[in-house]
This record gives C-alpha cells, sequence and structure tokens, in this order.
C-alpha cells in the first residue's frame, strides 16, 4: 500500500514539473515588447517599466510596437508568438492602427496587443480639451465655459463629440427634451420642404448652413441641413430627401448645432467660423478638475486584407483593452437612413481578414459602430467583450452585396457572451449586432439591451430573390428594452430573404416597445424563408411575440409566446404556400388579440399548442371560435388550459407540477437561463 502511494506522488510530481516546464518553456519562446504612457520610442520595449538610469524601458507608442514586429518579422521571422503589452493609460491616436497582410502573425505564432496583466490600458481617438474661462451666455443665466480651437476656425479639425468626465454631453439642441412635429408630411421634392408650427425653426439657422434637423421616420433616422427658410409660409427647405416609404405624418424631429440653443446644462456648441468651444457644465463640475475629450478620428484600428487578391490579414489578436472616444460626420447633404444604420463605419474595423479576435475589450464613447468585419472575413470570434455609450451599433458582419467570389465572402465567425447596451445616441436605428450577406456565423449567449431598434438583424435580401445569409445560428442571447418607443417596425431578432439553415433558438427577447407601430419579438420580414425557431422566451412585446411578413416554410416550434400588448401572433401577407409551422408552442396572454393580420388562406399550420387567456374572456382565432377553427384543420391536438407558469407576470416561466403543457409535447426550456 505504501509503495502504491509512492509510486502515486512520483507520477503526481512529474506531472507537474513537466506542465511547469512546458509553461516556463512557452513563457521564455515568447518574444514580448512592452509600451507605457511613460516609455521612449528610442528604447528597446523589452522591459515593462524604464531601468534606474532611464537608457532602456518600454516604448512610448504602439505604432513603435507595430513597426518593431514589422522589424523582426524582416531580420528572423516569427520563431515564436509576440504579444504586446500596453501599461495603464490612455494612448492618444493620431491615426488609426493599421494592419496589413504583413502585419500578419502565423496559426502557431500569433500577434497579440493586449492590457498589461492587472492593468487597463485605453486607445483613444480623441484629444483634451483645456484653457477654459468662464464666460456668459445670452440664452442661459448661469456660467458658461469658453476655449479656443483654432483648428475649427482654419477648417482642420471639427469634432461632432464632446465627452467630460467620461461622459458623453449633447450639442446644442432644442426642443431640450421631446420633440417638434411636422405640419402634415414631408414633401417627395429634392431636396424635401415641410411646414413647421409656428416658433419651432429660426430663419437665421439657414443663414449659418451648419444647423441640423434631425427627423425620425418609421425605422430610420434622417439627418439634414437646414438649407432655407420661409417665414411667411413655414417652409423649411432641407438638403437631402429621406428615403420616400419612410416618410409618415407629423413626423418627430429636433434641431442640433444652433448657437441660441445653447441653454441647458451639459449642452455645448462649437462655432466652425469663429472656433469658439462653448459649454454649460453640469452641477458640481469644475472647471479646473474636469477632464474634456473631443474626438479627431472616427476610427481606432484598421485590418486592410486584400481579398480578391488572395492576401488577408492574419492571427491577429485584440485583448482586453478599451476603445473610446471616436466622432461622427456626414456629408454636405446629411444622412439618410435606409435601414439599421449599417452605413456606418465601426471603431474597429476589418475585410479580407482571417482568423483575428477581439476578446474582452471595452467600446465606449464612439460615434458610430463597435466592431466591423466584410469582404472576405473569416474565423473572426468577437467575444467577451462590453460596448456601451455608442453612436450606432455593436457589431457588423458581412456587407449589403452579394459577395461576388468565394473569397469575397463573410463566414464562419463567432460573436458570443458580449454585452451590447445603451446604443443608437447618434444613430437610433442602429443594433446590436447585424448580419448582411454573410452565412455560417455564431451569435450566441450576448446580452443586448436599452437600444432604440432591433437587437439582431440577419439577413439583407427583400423578398426571395438571390442571398449569400444562410446557416447563421442565433441562441442563447439575452435581449430585453428593445426599442423604447422610440422608432417603429422592429424586432428582438429580425431577419430578411431565403435562410436555409438559419437557426434561432434558446433566446430570450422580453421588453419590447415602439413609437407608432411594430415591436415585436421575433420578426421573420419580407421573404425570411427557411428558418428554423425554437426553444425561445418571448414576453411583454407590445405588438406580438411572433410576426411573419411574408416567408415561406418556417418551422416555428417549442417556444414560450407571453404577455403581448395588442396582440400574440401576427402574419401580415396571405400567400399561396405553407407560411409556417407553428406546433408545440405555449401562447399565453392577458391583453389583445392572439392572431392579427391576414389568416385567410389557410397556408399555415398550427398543431399540438397549448393557449391560455388570462381572465377566462374565450379565445378567438381571427375571429372564429374554437371549433371553427379546428373545423379548417388547424390545432387538430392543441389544448387551451392554464399552463401553470411559476410568476409569468414577473418573468417567471417556469412550470409547476401538473402543467399541461407535457400534454402538447413542449420539452422544458432548461439551456442558458431561459426558464428563471
Amino acid at each position: 500500500m505504501i509503495l502504491k502511494r509512492e509510486i502515486r506522488w512520483v507520477i503526481v510530481v512529474g506531472v507537474l514539473s513537466c506542465l511547469a516546464w512546458a509553461h516556463f518553456s512557452h513563457a521564455a519562446r515568447q518574444t514580448v515588447f512592452y509600451v507605457s504612457t511613460d516609455g521612449n520610442n528610442s528604447w528597446s520595449g523589452r522591459l515593462p517599466a524604464s531601468n534606474s538610469n532611464r537608457t532602456d524601458g518600454p516604448f512610448r507608442t504602439i505604432a513603435q510596437a507595430h513597426d518593431a514586429i514589422h522589424a523582426l518579422k524582416k531580420v528572423s521571422g516569427l520563431t515564436a508568438p509576440v504579444i504586446v503589452y500596453l501599461r495603464a493609460g490612455r494612448y492618444e491616436l493620431d491615426a488609426p492602427l493599421l494592419f496589413t497582410p504583413d502585419d500578419s502573425g502565423t496559426p502557431g505564432n500569433p500577434i497579440t496587443y493586449a492590457s498589461y496583466p492587472g492593468e487597463h490600458a485605453i486607445l483613444s481617438g480623441g484629444h483634451k480639451i483645456q484653457d477654459w474661462k468662464i464666460r456668459s451666455l445670452p440664452h442661459h443665466c448661469g456660467p458658461a465655459w469658453a476655449t479656443e480651437i483654432p483648428q475649427a476656425k482654419e477648417g482642420r479639425w471639427y469634432f461632432h463629440e464632446l465627452f467630460v468626465n467620461g461622459q458623453r454631453r449633447p450639442r446644442a439642441r432644442t426642443p431640450n427634451s421631446g420633440f417638434f412635429h411636422v405640419d402634415g408630411l414631408i414633401s417627395k421634392s429634392k431636396p424635401a420642404q415641410f411646414k413647421f408650427h409656428p416658433g419651432d425653426i429660426q430663419s437665421l439657422w439657414a443663414q449659418r448652413g451648419d444647423v441640423e434637423v434631425i427627423i425620425l421616420l418609421k425605422w430610420v433616422e434622417f439627418r439634414s441641413i437646414i438649407k432655407a427658410v420661409d417665414s411667411a409660409t413655414r417652409t423649411v427647405t432641407l438638403s437631402a430627401q429621406p428615403q420616400p416609404w419612410t416618410i409618415e405624418q407629423n413626423a418627430r424631429y429636433w434641431i442640433e448645432n444652433a448657437p441660441d440653443a445653447l441653454d441647458a446644462p451639459g449642452e455645448w456648441y462649437l462655432d466652425r467660423h469663429t472656433g469658439e468651444l462653448d459649454y454649460i457644465p453640469e452641477p458640481g463640475e469644475e472647471i479646473e478638475s474636469a477632464q474634456t475629450i473631443a474626438p479627431a478620428l472616427t476610427q481606432l484600428v484598421l485590418f486592410e486584407g486584400h481579398a480578391e487578391k488572395g492576401e488577408f490579414v492574419h492571427d491577429i489578436h485584440l485583448k482586453n483593452l478599451t476603445f473610446a472616444d471616436t466622432d461622427w460626420s456626414m456629408g454636405p447633404e446629411g444622412y439618410i437612413d435606409m435601414q439599421a444604420a449599417y452605413d456606418i463605419p465601426a471603431a474597429v474595423q476589418g475585410s479580407g481578414t482571417h482568423s483575428c479576435s477581439i476578446e474582452n475589450c471595452r467600446f465606449i464613447r464612439l460615434g458610430g459602430y463597435a466592431i466591423a468585419f466584410g469582404a472576405g472575413s473569416e474565423g473572426i470570434t468577437i467575444t467577451g467583450n462590453e460596448m456601451t455609450d455608442l453612436g450606432a451599433g455593436g457589431v457588423k458582419i458581412g456587407d449589403p452585396k452579394i459577395p461576388s467570389s468565394e473569397a469575397g465572402a463573410t463566414q464562419n465567425n463567432v460573436i458570443s457572451d458580449n454585452r451590447i447596451h445603451n446604443i443608437g445616441l447618434v444613430y437610433p436605428a442602429a443594433v446590436g449586432v447585424w448580419v448582411g450577406q454573410s452565412h455560417g456565423n455564431q451569435i450566441a449567449r450576448n446580452e443586448i439591451h436599452d437600444s432604440y431598434y432591433t437587437a439582431i438583424s440577419v439577413g439583407w435580401t427583400w423578398g426571395y430573390g438571390p442571398t449569400a445569409a444562410r446557416d447563421n445560428l442565433i441562441e442563447y442571447n439575452n435581449l430585453y428594452n428593445i426599442g423604447r418607443g422610440l422608432l417603429s417596425d422592429m424586432g428582438c431578432i429580425y431577419t430578411l430573404g431565403v435562410q436555409p439553415g438559419t437557426i434561432e433558438r434558446g433566446n430570450i427577447c422580453h421588453d419590447v416597445s415602439r413609437y407608432s407601430y411594430g415591436g415585436w419579438g421575433i420578426y421573420t420580414d419580407e421573404g425570411s424563408s427557411d428558418i428554423v425557431i425554437e426553444n425561445n422566451l418571448v414576453y411583454r412585446t407590445e405588438d406580438g411575440g411572433f410576426h411573419q411578413h411574408y416567408g415561406a416554410q418556417n418551422v416555428v416550434r417549442n417556444n414560450i409566446f407571453a404577455l403581448g400588448k395588442t396582440a400574440q401572433i401576427r402574419r401580415t401577407r396571405d400567400e399561396q404556400h405553407l407560411s409556417f409551422t407553428f406546433e408545440h408552442n405555449i401562447v399565453y396572454w392577458k391583453n389583445g388579440k392572439l392572431l392579427e393580420g391576414r389568416w385567410d388562406g389557410n397556408y399555415f399550420k398550427f398543431d399540438h399548442n397549448l393557449y391560455f387567456r388570462v381572465g377566462g374572456e374565450p379565445i378567438k382565432f381571427n375571429g372564429l371560435s374554437w371549433a371553427e377553427w379546428r373545423e379548417r384543420g388547424q390545432d387538430l391536438h392543441s389544448l387551451i388550459a392554464d399552463p401553470l407558469f411559476v410568476d409569468p407576470q414577473h418573468g417567471d416561466f417556469r412550470l409547476k407540477p401538473g402543467s399541461p403543457a407535457s400534454k402538447i409535447g413542449f420539452k422544458t426550456l432548461r439551456s442558458q437561463g431561459i426558464v428563471r
């Protein structure tokens, strides 16, 4: 017995020794460079801190580390993994950090840029604003701060964002809260015009040439310059025309960047003619200690491969970094959104990129999207990141156009375990995760909340035409506080076009609210087909848990749809093919209709479902009784009974013992906290 113990101990010691040696060997064969805000670009960059004589130590800039790796590759090639550790601090970038195919690592020897262990490095696209002085303003009775920005007067730097003590501050705006309303409709002329109510728009704003009107139209925003104002007819002429299909009656709008709108704490105004920057401080802000940053860049990191030439950026990883302080911009005619602000650039953006990753990073105070990869990007991993305080949305994958070759396809990427929230602060129509003409992607275990529009959008073909969006997996995401009553026509998960192999499963979606119409949970829009929707929990949506505009052969099974406000299930277009199969679902509600829209053609199949309306009011199936509905061949094996949820009003949809759900073949939702 003693001998056996001794043998086991020798084995354990041997294994531990091997593991220790493997760790030491791995660490020893890494090439490590260091960067510090206290560093020097003439040093070797091989020490984490300066030596006692300050003759050697870390680099001062990330660009110098980038150049050092490039030089190393030229001399000896990559014989070991390379890691660049950034010590704590804020690194102001003069230009985006650029990675080309020549900067790539190899599958066995990747290149990693990361914060030093236990520290946090910030890559900033902004500059500090200093030399503030106190002054008075004509439209504000309290003190304001002012400083000069010579580059603005010279036309070299004009910014649209200002961050004070780490918080985004609004440009001068009127009204300070709420909206003005168009008097009627925006014209379809080029440029567009509309009538305004008395006192809402001033004629002097047109003379300045840079006062903006931001209009909310159905599912988009429209940003335009005020070009002319006719006070007699109360007509304003804009610099552009919105998409005609988004125009709505009495649309909401507000005005930005008018000097006389600078009248509330937190607001600021930069006069591009004089270069003067004015800011009204929030209560408690001190002019001596406030840290004020204005962005100079719209992007921070670029991966630029050439997919059509077979030249890819690859094996580069970004870890534990913070990306912050980017701007947004628009052309002289403004910005015309089509949907999802899909064309807005990202702080970290790539094309022709393979096998790269962005892990455990933070994206904050950005003017556009956080991350975007398209045009020949494959094997990208975006995981464990937080993205918040964003002008647009979180992640974009793919492009709006179908790739012309396999090399240009964006495919097989992973977006998982990210937290994306408080987005759309400049472009309200931006989404948490957008996938265009791209396939084979996994969107999993993300938490997306507090958006003004859709959380996850997949596909970019309207109707039954060609598409590259297929085989995408959308699973175990937690999606809530979507829409927040600002825009219309949205869902937690939104799809477009024929998508064979696409699966939406195990997602939680709740609390979806819209402005005038269309606050849905799972929304299969124009042409969405061949999609499996299963094991999802959807509740407290304004207009229903599931809506199919039109499509074919979708499967909706084993979901819980609960507590829709105006309706539970909607089908908009009646087409002469099987729209979807709806089976093994639980539908539970108190208010609104069970079915809304077009249900006359019977080109759908309902069966093995469980329905229950709280309060005992008779259930109508598009105006039909239970018996009449079944006479049409629908729900022949379904039940009307209380599913016995534990506490549905507070989001607890666990089933009590004795639930009739088992009688319809419903399988308990277990994974990723779906039933809580």
